[in-house]
């Protein structure tokens, strides 16, 4: 793609972006379409939950993968089309981790990024679901490229395997 380039986001990790650098994105107001997925989990943040949450109650095996599921909510607002949601989302639509604790899991981060392991190094990219469904999309002035340490925690580049778009 033309439009990409390499950015240092935090000192000595760099990622490719492979999306425009005039797309901005900002959270709306009671839009909840990524809380209402479930949210594999890497391992720091699995330890990083225990932290915060009853991982017995917090979290479930899947495949192998440590994930917080979704569950079923009594409300009819801020819940996909099943009336699930993730365990984490109150019902005012905000997440109970980032208020409370000041953090969430990098995959909660990094969306509506998808990051990609390829030969030289993590690709950026914008999500093909969030072109679907997300609603923060070239809304406001942030450009997504201009705050890309928001959206990539430094874990990132710990972990052998950060692709972030994975199908269960």
């Amino acid at each position: 793609m033309s439009d990409s380039r390499r950015v240092e986001v935090h000192p000595g990790c760099e990622v490719v972006v492979d999306f425009d650098p005039e797309l901005t994105f900002e959270c709306v107001d009671d839009c909840t379409w990524c809380c209402t997925h479930g949210v594999l989990l890497y391992e720091p943040d699995f330890f990083e939950l225990a932290k915060h949450a009853d991982l017995s109650e917090a979290t479930t095996d899947f495949r192998g993968h440590d994930f917080v599921p979704t569950e079923e909510k009594d409300r009819e607002e801020h819940v996909d089309e099943d009336g699930r949601a993730c365990y984490f989302l109150r019902e005012d639509g905000l997440c109970s981790l980032h208020l409370e604790h000041d953090w969430k899991p990098a995959r909660c981060s990094v969306f509506p990024l998808a990051v990609t392991v390829e030969d030289d190094g993590l690709h950026v990219d914008i999500r093909d679901s969030a072109h679907e469904h997300c609603e923060g999309l070239d809304v406001s002035e942030r450009k997504v490229i201009d705050n890309l340490d928001a959206f990539l925690p430094e874990v990132l580049w710990e972990i052998d395997d950060p692709t972030s778009d994975v199908a269960l």
